[in-house]
């Protein structure tokens, strides 16, 4: 039985490039690597794919977090700054769960990111919910990024 991971998605799986790993023994973070070449345009906002979905239970989700190292050396920061990804993302039929970076570059010139240059982290999460939660229960998400109602 699946507990949390990553898969490909169905576009990138013929597609080799490093999939999410933690690099030592007390991060906490996976690295997530690009499996494709990206300019980022001086001062652009670009969805850049990571070609991964990941997997968890319910009451998890995964916070995506740029790498301190890309943002202070490339400056690049992650839009939404944190990304939620929730567990019902996972498949979900707009986009399969594909983990897509919201980056900006605020950099004076086009930034070039290689193919499994680590960009970004993803972290699992526990989280809470308060006693009258039962709209949620009923609520199913709808689509891909952006599609809770």
């Amino acid at each position: 039985m699946k507990i949390r991971g990553f898969e490909k998605i169905s576009k990138y799986a013929d597609i080799e490039f490093t999939m999410p790993e933690r690099k030592t023994k007390k991060s906490a973070g996976y690295d997530f690597c690009l499996p494709e070449n990206v300019v980022l345009e001086q001062g652009k906002l670009k969805l850049v794919p990571t070609g991964v979905k990941a997997y968890m239970k319910d009451d998890e989700y995964l916070g995506m977090h740029i790498r301190s190292s890309i943002a202070i050396k490339k400056n690049i920061m992650l839009v939404n700054n944190v990304g939620i990804i929730d567990a019902d993302y996972y498949n979900n039929e707009d986009n399969e769960g594909h983990i897509m970076l919201a980056l900006l570059n605020n950099g004076r010139e086009p930034v070039m990111l290689n193919k499994n240059d680590r960009i970004a982290q993803g972290i699992f999460y526990k989280y809470l919910v308060t006693d009258d939660d039962a709209r949620a229960e009923k609520t199913v998400r709808s689509g891909g990024l952006g599609s809770t109602k």
